[in-house]
């Protein structure tokens, strides 16, 4: 008797542990479900880029040593085409083209702008504006051209139409910043240091140009200053603890984006607990390095400095990009 009650204790020991973790598999299956379900009409919303990436033979191999790199070719439109579409027409109104780069120790996110008037080599057209890619080839004819500037392979694409900004900066209740020059454009006023900007204001302070001597060089610093700023209120303790929130949030932009394929709601959800953990110190933004501005014909082009980025190539390939310091852009 003695010798029987410790193996039947330990056998109900099991059931109760058993009973546990079930127990707790269920909720959990439970609550994957149930925000499934609650977001599942806003990723219905989102267009689908049917074909995003160019043929496999087109593309570079994959590196070993970054093969847990993550990258996001991240196209912004200012407009719909008139039938609706994300996707119509691309090249006349995509003027804003960011690469995201996650290094595998996930530690940082860095965000890289290329200017849309970038001298490049187009695979098949010779040289030409990087934003050209889109008219002569799509969207996969632009991957393949990103491509052999990071000389890695994109992962993922998302293209989103600038009015979805209006609507995220309404969510989230306005975005603040650090504004670097002070400007005014179509009745807004944008002063110098912290700003709050929300709904049109949002979309103007991010589309404007011509207000600065330097053109598409300050509008992209400005979208990765509002970019920054975003990601600081997005990621707060009272959003990412808030399923409802965060499914609020995805609904008002989901009408205003196209995604790839491999772009899929399990793909976000695990990467975004190692993505929650960075502040916006985390937040690397920088311009893909240039030589100023030119004409080529009777065009007007900005010069790539290759050998700045030949540095971050090599960058790319690292396992950490802590301690990655972008040359300076001014």
């Amino acid at each position: 008797m003695s010798v029987e009650t410790p193996k039947r204790k330990k056998h109900v020991g099991r059931w109760i542990s058993a009973g546990v973790v079930g127990v707790v598999v269920l909720a959990l299956l439970a609550a994957i479900g149930w925000y499934f379900l609650r977001i599942a009409p806003s990723v219905d919303q989102v267009e689908a880029i049917e074909t995003a990436f160019p043929e496999e033979s087109l593309r570079p191999t994959e590196n070993p040593e970054s093969a847990d790199a993550v990258n996001v070719l991240l196209l912004g439109s200012d407009s719909r085409a008139q039938d609706g579409s994300l996707l119509t027409g691309l090249g006349d109104r995509a003027d804003t083209i960011l690469v995201a780069h996650i290094p595998p120790d996930r530690g940082t996110v860095q965000i890289m702008s290329i200017m849309r008037d970038s001298w490049v080599e187009i695979p098949g057209h010779g040289m030409s504006k990087v934003n050209a890619a889109l008219s002569l080839g799509g969207v996969p004819l632009m991957v393949q051209t990103v491509e052999g500037i990071i000389d890695q392979r994109v992962d993922h694409v998302a293209i989103i139409d600038f009015d979805g900004f209006e609507n995220l900066t309404t969510e989230l209740g306005g975005v603040t910043l650090r504004n670097d020059i002070a400007f005014s454009y179509h009745g807004y006023d944008y002063p110098a240091g912290d700003i709050t900007v929300e709904g049109e204001e949002a979309l103007i302070y991010v589309r404007a140009r011509y207000p600065f001597s330097d053109g598409d060089y300050q509008r992209v610093y400005n979208q990765r200053a509002f970019l920054r700023g975003a990601f600081d209120q997005l990621m707060t303790r009272e959003n990412l603890t808030n399923p409802d929130r965060m499914a609020d949030l995805f609904a008002s932009i989901s009408p205003y984006i196209a995604t790839s394929d491999t772009f899929s709601l399990p793909f976000v959800l695990g990467l975004a607990p190692s993505i929650a953990q960075l502040d916006s110190s985390d937040i690397r933004t920088f311009t893909m390095p240039t030589l100023g501005t030119g004409m080529e014909g009777s065009q007007s082009v900005v010069y790539v400095n290759w050998d700045g980025v030949e540095e971050i190539r090599a960058a790319f390939d690292e396992q950490s990009m802590t301690g990655f310091e972008p040359a300076p852009e001014r």
